[in-house]
């Protein structure tokens, strides 16, 4: 009787226990933690870029043209401002910088020298994430130089040309405020009419710069 007891009593226990293993909950997934990236491109940033340029001049009058190319090197400045949304880089950026590529030769049977001295840009920029530190980038947008004739025997002809600027480029963050650049742009500055001569210019142009980003 005792041993009939003591059985059904174990039975009870077990079955309880397992009925208590039922509803025992699952624990809950550890919460997934976002790694931020090291390094961002968002900001404002100014630097210094350099390079060469390859600039050509189309120089026409009634009955007559000529075309020269010329190359020069050029030194300027660029400051703009990025902001990053996942892997895409937006901005606009702005730049200005000295040429020296002009040139001297015979055009229309008198000495002439014909080049661009102060140059700039302001321009839109799309880029994209290669890795957290390196960024492709296109960019788009107004060109201007200043441009200038000078005929022999008569007053030297300054005029501001303005066109457009396309191209593009790698930035690459260095640490967490140095960044370097290599860029090329094709910039297209239109024609004006100089001292009497029509002028079309147009230029290939490489740099490389470094940038403080804050």
């Amino acid at each position: 009787m005792i041993r009939n007891v003591l059985v059904a009593i174990f039975g009870v226990m077990v079955g309880a226990a397992a009925h208590a293993a039922d509803l025992t909950q699952a624990p809950e997934p550890a919460p997934v933690v976002e790694t931020m990236p090291s390094f961002v491109w968002t900001g404002g940033y100014v630097g210094l870029q350099g390079g060469g340029a390859w600039l050509n001049s189309d120089l026409s009058v009634p009955g007559d043209s000529a075309s020269e190319d010329f190359n020069g090197g050029l030194l300027g400045a660029f400051a703009g401002y990025n902001y990053q949304m996942g892997d895409w880089v937006v901005g606009i950026e702005g730049d200005v910088s000295y040429n020296w590529n002009d040139n001297s030769f015979t055009v229309f049977g008198a000495n002439t020298e014909v080049g661009t001295d102060v140059s700039g840009s302001v321009r839109g920029r799309v880029g994209y994430t290669l890795t957290d530190r390196a960024l492709l980038y296109g960019t788009g947008g107004w060109a201007v130089t200043r441009g200038f004739v000078d005929v022999a025997g008569a007053p030297k002809e300054k005029e501001t040309f303005n066109g457009w600027t396309i191209g593009g480029g790698v930035d690459y963050g260095f640490s967490d405020n140095v960044f370097g650049r290599a860029e090329y742009r094709y910039n297209d500055f239109s024609d004006k009419d100089v001292g009497g001569v029509n002028v079309d210019l147009d230029q290939h142009q490489f740099t490389v710069g470094v940038g403080v980003k804050f």
